[in-house]
């Protein structure tokens, strides 16, 4: 069973996507929360396989702290906005699926996330057009092997310029 929380300020819209993501048996909301602090201490609480964020939440919040909150504890969210981001983060989150949905574009998002999340290649045939899934960002590369990263000290960084700059 996937364990969902649903961080949404409209506490209408929020008690729907409760309702339309247990409509499968193999989904249940633990939580819903309507700011970035409840979402935070939900997530922390009740560790969720995946969150359903809204990016505009209650008392001039955003999902975006919580986003990031998230990938910090390892747990994968799908945005869940009225007005998209306009770059997709896939460092912050699998997806973005847009308002207003349908019941069948909240099962059909939920199922690509799983998809996604268990490591399932074959993405589902029909995906909702107000979805739209972020390919994962590109590892960095490996450094060369023997490399110690370091932040070098100002003296150093001082030393390097005015040697480059001294001719």
């Amino acid at each position: 069973m996937l364990k969902i929380l649903v961080v949404e300020d409209d506490s209408q819209l929020a008690v729907t996507l409760k309702y339309l993501v247990e409509d499968n048996p193999r989904y249940r909301v633990i939580a819903i929360a309507e700011d970035s602090d409840s979402a935070i201490a939900a997530a922390e609480a009740h560790e969720p396989d995946l969150v359903l964020l809204d990016l505009h939440l209650a008392r001039g919040s955003t999902g975006f702290p919580v986003a990031v909150r998230l990938n910090d504890l390892g747990i994968p969210c799908l945005l869940v906005s009225g007005k998209a981001p306009r770059f997709p983060m896939p460092d912050l989150a699998i997806g973005c699926l847009m308002k207003p949905f349908t019941a069948e574009d909240v099962h059909r998002s939920l199922a690509a996330a799983e998809d996604l999340l268990r490591g399932r290649e074959a993405l589902r045939p029909k995906m909702p057009d107000n979805l739209t899934l972020y390919e994962p960002a590109e590892p960095p590369a490996a450094p060369e092997p023997g490399f110690i990263p370091s932040k070098p000290s100002l003296r150093t960084r001082l030393e390097h310029w005015i040697s480059s700059h001294h001719h």
